[in-house]
């Protein structure tokens, strides 16, 4: 018989709408990341890093790239014959076909595979967070409290509180009271979206539960195993961890990196981050070329000049080009005597000569502000922009443009302009 102390169930279905364009053709977590990794990774690797073989990924919008990336496991020692790492997408029944509607329902739906590997624990973790946790004593905080269900928290400013599950602790840190997203908090003591459950209880409770709608762990199970008086406890989180959800907040988190002291380091020896490597030449950077507080990627031809900005890998940037506080991503091309300032551009894009981003005076964008905000330009994957191009803050691009689509030669500030077949 096949038994695993604990497994985690690893939810990376999510479409990531509030990353705009960027999650036009994938999953949240295939975003690109830190110049040469894709957000899951740091999930992944903390799950290897913490000892725990057994991963299922639970994969629904645009599973594609993700599925590709994640292949099977190799890059992070999860190519098991017993265990390793699984893809686990919705799947037809004999009775009826249902996509994951929550969180909890998409647990739900792999009960068996859970199942099969008799586990005493399951941990259930989101795939869109940046940071490094070491789950094993988390594990251990779990066991010498005897609990059911343990909620990783940590505290966040109170205005901030109701975009959160909030706890409310005892001295021991056991859990009197969970509110979901509260309009009015009493406490600022935020849930991560990490928790370990002790098998039973969350399969009794997902099973107890299992017609509500939209099943989801903050709205039903949490609350359910609190109603029965379960013993739920909060372990305290004090390092570094970022919810990307946003473009600000990825852009920020892209920054945070190259920090003179960054906040999250890449380069920790005992704690490393895998991912897929793509066999690529080194990196060069011309004698005119200039980089300062900046990542780039192997692969990467810098003809030009880059400040306090993230290069991926396979990027070319041209000569007389000066790149700021923006993000390029895999593939890009840039072209000559360009000005980038607070951009980001996904992957596969060609950007023309003397073109001019980031641009002008700040305006609300005219679709989506609550996407497009903080003076950044997005640019979605594949696009192509034509030579000479000036564009404005707060703006999106996506397609393949030429000078004709631009008469004045320009896009302005809040301006959004998606081609036909393109989405936002």
């Amino acid at each position: 018989m096949i038994k695993k102390e604990m497994i985690a169930m690893l939810l990376a279905g999510g479409q990531g709408s509030r990353l705009g364009v960027l999650t036009t053709r994938m999953a949240k977590p295939a975003v690109p990341f830190g110049g040469r990794y894709r957000i899951i990774d740091f999930p992944l690797s903390n799950c290897i890093n913490s000892g725990i073989d057994t991963v299922g990924v639970l994969t629904q919008y645009q599973p594609l790239r993700l599925n590709t990336h994640i292949g099977i496991g190799i890059p992070w020692d999860l190519d098991r014959n017993i265990g390793g790492v699984t893809i686990l997408p919705p799947f037809e029944r004999n009775i009826h076909s249902e996509w994951y509607t929550g969180t909890a329902n998409a647990i739900y739906q792999n009960i068996e595979y859970m199942e099969s590997y008799h586990p005493e624990y399951v941990l259930i973790l989101s795939g869109d967070h940046i940071y490094k946790m070491d789950y094993e004593v988390m594990l251990d905080f779990h066991r010498q409290n005897n609990a059911a269900v343990t909620i990783a928290a940590m505290p966040v400013p109170l205005e901030e509180a109701k975009r959160f599950g909030i706890v409310i602790t005892d001295e021991n840190r056991r859990i009197t009271e969970f509110e979901e997203k509260p309009e009015e908090p009493h406490g600022n003591l935020a849930s991560m979206g990490i928790y370990i459950f002790t098998w039973e209880v969350l399969k009794e409770a997902l099973i107890a539960n299992e017609n509500q709608p939209n099943l989801d762990f903050g709205k039903h199970v949490i609350p359910y195993c609190h109603d029965r008086g379960e013993r739920l406890y909060a372990y305290e989180y004090s390092s570094y961890w970022k919810d990307v959800g946003t473009l600000y907040s990825y852009w920020q988190a892209n920054m945070e990196l190259i920090d003179i002291v960054p906040e999250f380091n890449l380069y920790e020896e005992y704690w490393k981050i895998y991912t897929k490597c793509e066999t690529l030449p080194p990196q060069y950077l011309s004698k005119e070329s200039y980089a300062e507080s900046s990542i780039i990627g192997e692969g990467s031809e810098i003809y030009g000049k880059v400040y306090n900005s993230v290069i991926g890998c396979d990027v070319r940037i041209g000569a007389g080009t000066v790149v700021r506080d923006s993000i390029i991503m895999n593939s890009t091309e840039v072209g000559k005597s360009c000005e980038l300032n607070k951009v980001i551009v996904a992957e596969n894009v060609r950007i023309g000569d003397g073109v001019v981003m980031g641009a002008g005076e700040e305006k609300e964008n005219e679709t989506d502000p609550e996407i497009y905000n903080h003076g950044l330009v997005t640019v979605a994957e594949h696009s192509l922009i034509p030579d000479g191009l000036r564009v404005g803050k707060n703006t999106v691009l996506g397609g393949k443009f030429d000078a004709a689509d631009f008469p004045e030669g320009e896009l302005s500030s809040g301006r959004t302009f998606i081609k036909a077949g393109e989405r936002r």
